[in-house]
């Protein structure tokens, strides 16, 4: 009974490329107490396996957060499974606004502590007593109030590229950071302003949602299904697009276009870019922007000196690696020193909440 994924990259690759089918990607979360994570993780591996589902998803006590890419023709086989567990019926499906047959090159079901890293003690509060869930039109009516209070619940590097106009854009590196500084920026205005959230998805402000109400906020809403969801609904409905840029999403794609606006600046010289890459060297494979003049040039690294590493034979940039373990630049998404047009985000909260309040 095959329960992991056996195949590398390149072959999954070349597989999808073969078959020549149309895939979805998609993403869906629901927070439910879930007695026995191993065992749904397991039956849901065995079936999504069966019929060519990859992607990668977390399952734990408190739910499940899933992003996916799914053969078109296997869509309502997908659905139906889903359908067939009691808490999944139904569940809002984020279909991606851009496409891509390579998303996803291996299925991954993991059991975790939680489906979002939040280091939260939940047992302190009702994380089902959430705010309000609106759409693409409510969103649109909120943000024009001058009693809202829009804030990014995102991290540094996603909304660089792409935010709401006239969003609170938090300069974090985790969603944990961001709780606690927006509450502490908008403890005076817990009964005045009412606090409008956004994310990716909706699960993080789901779970925000819920302890911001428990930390005495008294107007909590939520965009429901996030950015991706937003997209759809203003295409459809022919409602004004107030998002600005790409919205960063965590598979192989990097980002979605949700308009035409470039509002992030290339790392290495500052011009105009939004393509996140990661440094070709792999003893450092730091996040960064990087436009197509310095990637050409720079032969998509970071610096001089992984330009010079990168150009070794594999087996010397191994043996340079052994013993050294990752270079934390891995984690810093875009946080190096020598990358003189890095966003400075400090101070937008600062800028931002004196805008709003």
């Amino acid at each position: 009974m095959q329960l992991y994924n056996n195949l590398s990259n390149n072959e999954r690759a070349s597989l999808i490329k073969e078959a020549g089918k149309d895939r979805l990607t998609i993403s869906f979360y629901t927070y439910a107490k879930i007695g026995n994570p191993q065992l749904l993780r397991d039956h849901l591996f065995l079936f999504w396996d069966s019929i060519d589902v990859l992607g990668r998803i977390y399952v734990a006590c408190e739910g499940i957060n899933a992003q996916l890419s799914v053969p078109a023709e296997n869509f309502n086989a997908f659905k139906a499974q889903l359908d067939s567990v009691s808490f999944l019926e139904n569940v809002r499906l984020n279909i991606a606004i851009e496409q891509s047959m390579y998303s996803f090159l291996k299925l991954k079901v993991k059991v975790r502590n939680k489906i979002v890293a939040d280091g939260l003690d939940d047992d302190t509060f009702d994380v089902t007593d959430i705010g309000i869930h609106v759409d693409a039109k409510r969103f649109n009516e909120l943000v024009e109030d001058n009693d809202t209070v829009l804030v990014d619940m995102r991290n540094h590097y996603e909304s660089e590229i792409g935010h709401f106009q006239n969003a609170v854009t938090p300069d974090v590196d985790t969603f944990r950071d961001s709780l606690d500084l927006i509450e502490d920026q908008l403890k005076d205005h817990k009964d005045s302003k009412k606090l409008l959230m956004y994310c990716t998805g909706g699960i993080r402000c789901e779970k925000a949602s819920a302890y911001y109400k428990h930390k005495g906020f008294k107007n909590v809403y939520q965009l429901e299904g996030g950015i991706i969801n937003y997209a759809r609904q203003v295409n459809a409905l022919g409602l004004e697009n107030k998002f600005l840029g790409k919205n960063f999403v965590f598979d192989d794609r990097r980002a979605e276009q949700i308009s035409d606006d470039i509002i992030a600046k290339c790392h290495q010289c500052g011009a105009a870019a939004d393509v996140h890459v990661n440094c070709a060297n792999d003893a450092c494979h730091l996040l960064f922007i990087q436009c197509d003049a310095c990637k050409e040039e720079m032969e998509q690294c970071c610096s001089a000196h992984c330009q010079e590493i990168n150009r070794l034979p594999h087996k010397e940039q191994k043996a340079l690696r052994k013993g050294q373990g990752n270079s934390n630049d891995i984690f810093k998404k875009g946080r190096a020193d020598h990358l003189p047009f890095k966003k400075d985000l400090r101070d937008t909260f600062e800028t931002s909440k004196k805008a709003s309040v």
